[in-house]
């Protein structure tokens, strides 16, 4: 059974019976289908169709949003956005889906000669939980603009939100099977990965996920896009702007609950500045409100399961246990729910869990740093490539990005996914790229063609 849990009273919110091997046949045969008539449409009858779904999307926002909020905690206003983002998503490839892709002349012996970008097939996006209608359009605006059918294998624990998937494309005119949403549990996965009518795979999530699924995938012999997991460096030097930058990292912190892979993870300041910006840390992280995700009023909600919250205070345990000061929160809350506090760690130093590992909740980790060497060393002292930002001049922090071991570098400004811009990492953080241009030519066929005389 799938089961989606409120986490901020613990009650359950909907429960949804997997779909059955008949089902998932027959989800597989019917994008199979689809394909064969999907891939010879043209690049302006795709865009229109993605452009219908985006105004679906914003029609209805209302019935969508709330699924987010019920099933994972994210605060209502947040998941608003997320809504609209997915609506750009889908009208910027619409707009430039075509010009990514257009056939490129390249010189040879060859009478003519060229590369064409041809669709692949069906692209199995398998998707976890902290941003269940972004991440499905991430994967979904880019392939089906290519001439793809798309299946999403939603996370277990937000059934609703992947349900809704199906009926919302189909709402906007797509064609049946074109794109749909397949609601089982984790362990049928590979069965679908295996199946010859899956001709790419889209793995967002853990690096131990992303180790399975890469596996698999190769074993079969089938492109496969990775985004896993990160611990972003953010570097705050001496001339940095210290109430932006102060600003911006709660901001990009503390978004999904501070469960969101690109999000700032350990902040790295120089010495001469440590103190005034973790004063600066505490004011703008103590006036933000923790709870009620459907409320309003709410800039933080619940972490989205009682494990990922025990997990949290393992980490932020361990490493006061070693040293750290924890300036704000650190302790488990009572009552039902898996809220948690919004923690600031000071005087975190690497040995400890909140600087070596992953921290996915709303715990900033700030340490000190000589100068902007030891910063460097610091940032690239994990086993993580996913994003990384500086706060100083913007030629002086431009110059760190070579510097770097990221997939993405932020000269004073959010670390975010950008429709218009390619996003993914290095290292334990995956390959390959999504959104941009790069993101959809990731699963298309670069055909070369060799015309001679006759």
């Amino acid at each position: 059974m799938l089961r989606a849990t409120n986490p901020f009273n613990g009650e359950t919110v909907r429960e949804v019976e997997p779909d059955s091997p008949e089902v998932v046949e027959r989800k597989l045969a019917a994008a199979a289908d689809a394909y064969g008539s999907w891939r010879d449409t043209s690049f302006e009858e795709r865009a229109e169709l993605l452009r219908a779904v985006a105004a679906q999307l914003r029609e209805d926002v209302d019935e969508l949003a709330p699924l987010m909020t019920e099933e994972m905690g994210k605060p209502l206003r947040e998941a608003k956005g997320e809504i609209e983002k997915c609506a750009w998503c889908s009208e910027h490839y619409a707009d430039h889906g075509a010009a990514y892709l257009a056939t490129e002349k390249l010189e040879s012996d060859a009478v003519r000669s060229y590369v064409q970008y041809l669709p692949l097939g069906a692209v199995l996006g398998i998707l976890p939980w902290n941003s269940p209608f972004w991440l499905a359009f991430r994967v979904a605006a880019p392939a089906l603009m290519a001439g793809n059918v798309v299946l999403i294998k939603p996370d277990p624990h937000v059934p609703g939100c992947g349900a809704a998937l199906g009926p919302l494309f189909e709402r906007a005119g797509f064609p049946k099977g074109v794109l749909d949403a397949l609601l089982i549990e984790t362990p049928a996965v590979e069965e679908v990965i295996r199946d010859r009518r899956v001709a790419a795979v889209s793995f967002t999530g853990s690096t131990r996920g992303g180790q399975a699924v890469a596996a698999i995938a190769a074993s079969e012999i089938k492109p496969c896009v990775l985004e896993l997991g990160g611990s972003d460096p953010a570097i705050v030097l001496a001339d940095a702007d210290l109430d932006r930058a102060s600003e911006i990292l709660v901001k990009s912190r503390t978004i999904a609950t501070g469960q969101s892979c690109i999000a700032p993870k350990r902040m790295l300041v120089e010495a001469p500045v440590y103190d005034a910006f973790l004063e600066k840390m505490k004011a703008r992280l103590g006036a933000l409100k923790v709870g009620d995700p459907a409320d309003a009023a709410t800039d933080v909600g619940p972490m989205a399961r009682a494990d990922l919250r025990a997990e949290v205070h393992r980490q932020v345990s361990e490493s006061v246990a070693k040293g750290a000061r924890a300036i704000l929160g650190g302790e488990l809350p009572d009552g039902p729910g898996s809220l948690y506090p919004i923690t600031l760690l000071a005087d975190v130093t690497p040995e400890m869990a909140a600087f070596r590992e992953e921290v996915f909740g709303p715990v900033a980790s700030v340490t000190k740093v000589a100068d902007a060497e030891e910063a460097i060393q610091m940032a690239n002292d994990t086993e993580y490539g996913l994003a990384g930002s500086v706060w100083t001049s913007a030629e002086r922090g431009e110059a760190f990005a070579r510097r770097v071991a990221t997939g993405q570098w932020v000269v004073n400004g959010v670390v975010k996914t950008d429709p218009r811009l390619p996003s993914g990492g290095i290292k334990k953080s995956g390959y390959g790229r999504e959104l941009g241009p790069h993101g959809i030519r990731e699963f298309v066929n670069a055909q070369q063609v060799w015309v001679g005389e006759g």
